[in-house]
């Protein structure tokens, strides 16, 4: 339940159990499953990501909250919810829409109705999973299509300053928008990262319609809990370390650093961190795990799923969840 202090902060885990086990249990807010292997269902709470996981099959990311669970259905928007926290999913097929530009506004402007007319309207993070995010030349690639249509779906909402968020190529090649996000009852405080160009502000080069989002979002909750976005070998707004994964990996880390600084000093990685590592190139995954386990502690859970970048250039990609003192 909330306290005087904030919102209790969102659990979030990687755990290996059965589907079933998992939804039965009380307070399961959402399960994410990775990879053709993962199984399906209907429930609300659950989704399936288009996302192969390294090493075979992948445990499931589980958020957790107290209090008892609402669920359901309305418009494309499936969702569950606690009284401070709601989970909602979106997925709209390509092919039903004149192009990714045209599928994305539609799916951003449920998720602004629903978001608006709901008891959370805050948004904290969103997730983008997309096919073939780098196909096409100039104005003309699949990812700037799907921001301008993420902006003009999500116009509505622009006053009130941009969450968190990601976007990967699906590694599976399913032509399907599937967008997820973590809403609040209150508001949390949007960070930037002084090391790089807030992605808003980008220059005309990187497309017609700058990405929205913010580099973090620092939960309205104690303790701490920052929600992290897509980070990678970004600095200003140039990509650095062409074709070089270890040192666009160690750039990745630099600006996570800074990220964590910029949103109050908070201490690094460890058994309150669940992070996501995306990797454009299937043979750079076993290599990724092991750079990971050298930067990271044992204590910091993190995935390792194959998926391609908003930029073509970039070779890995790091998001997550990190809660202080967990």
């Amino acid at each position: 339940m909330s306290s005087e202090h904030g919102l209790p902060p969102l659990d979030v885990a990687y755990v290996e159990t059965g589907l079933d086990r998992l939804l039965a249990e009380p307070g399961v807010l959402a399960v994410l499953g990775f990879g053709a292997t993962a199984p399906a269902s209907t429930d609300p709470r659950y989704l399936r990501v288009g996302l192969e996981p390294f090493g075979g099959a992948a445990p499931f990311e589980v958020w957790r909250t107290g209090g008892p669970i609402e669920q359901g259905r309305d418009g494309l928007v499936r969702w569950a919810a606690s009284a401070d926290y709601c989970f909602g999913a979106i997925e709209v097929a390509e092919a039903d829409y004149a192009d990714l530009a045209a599928a994305s506004e539609h799916a951003y402007r449920e998720l602004t109705r629903f978001t608006r007319e709901g008891r959370w309207p805050h948004l904290l993070r969103i997730w983008n999973y997309l096919a073939a995010i780098n196909d096409g030349a100039g104005d003309d690639e699949r990812y700037k299509h799907f921001c301008t249509g993420r902006s003009a779906g999500m116009r509505e909402l622009h006053g009130q300053g941009f969450s968190a968020a990601s976007a990967i190529g699906r590694s599976d090649g399913v032509a399907v928008l599937q967008v997820y996000w973590l809403a609040a009852r209150t508001a949390g405080a949007a960070v930037e990262n002084p090391r790089q160009v807030s992605a808003w502000r980008y220059p005309r080069e990187y497309g017609p319609t700058s990405p929205t989002f913010a580099r973090a979002m620092r939960g309205p909750c104690a303790p701490a809990q920052l929600h992290i976005s897509g980070t990678a070998a970004v600095v200003g707004h140039q990509s650095r370390h062409d074709g070089d994964l270890a040192a666009q990996l160690d750039e990745t880390f630099a600006n996570l650093d800074s990220l964590l600084a910029s949103a109050g000093n908070l201490p690094g990685f460890g058994a309150g961190s669940v992070l996501k590592a995306y990797v454009r190139r299937r043979e750079d995954l076993a290599t990724t795990a092991d750079l990971l386990a050298e930067r990271l502690p044992d204590a910091a859970k993190r995935l390792v799923l194959l998926g391609d970048i908003c930029r073509a250039e970039l070779l890995v990609e790091l998001d997550g969840i990190h809660t202080v003192g967990a």
